[in-house]
C-alpha cells in the first residue's frame, strides 16, 4: 500500500464518537474511509451478520441520533436516511 492511500490518523480520530460508553465510527464514516457507499456496508453486514456480534456493531437508537445531531447542530450526515446508522466499536 502506498503512503498516499493511507488515511491520516487525524481523519479518523476526528470521526471517533462515544456512545453507550464505548468509542465508535459510524457506518457512513467507516464506509468512506473504505472508499465504498454506506448502503453496500450495510449490505455486507446483513449478510455476514455471523462476523459482526452485538460487541463489534450496533444501531443507534432514534434518541442517540437525536443527541448526536443537536450535538454537533447539523443534521447533513444523516439526511434522508431510513434507518438509524449502524455504530462500529473498537472491540470486533
Amino acid at each position: 500500500m502506498s503512503d498516499d492511500a493511507l488515511v491520516p490518523v487525524d481523519v479518523i480520530e476526528s470521526r471517533i464518537l462515544t456512545v453507550r460508553g464505548h468509542k465508535v465510527i459510524l457506518d457512513a464514516d467507516l464506509a468512506e474511509l473504505y472508499g465504498v457507499t454506506t448502503s453496500r456496508l450495510n449490505e455486507q453486514v446483513r449478510r455476514n451478520a455471523r462476523r459482526f456480534p452485538a460487541d463489534f456493531v450496533f444501531r443507534l437508537t432514534d434518541q442517540e441520533v437525536s443527541d448526536l445531531r443537536s450535538h454537533f447542530a447539523t443534521a447533513s450526515s444523516w439526511g434522508g436516511r431510513r434507518i438509524p446508522p449502524a455504530a462500529f466499536t473498537e472491540h470486533g
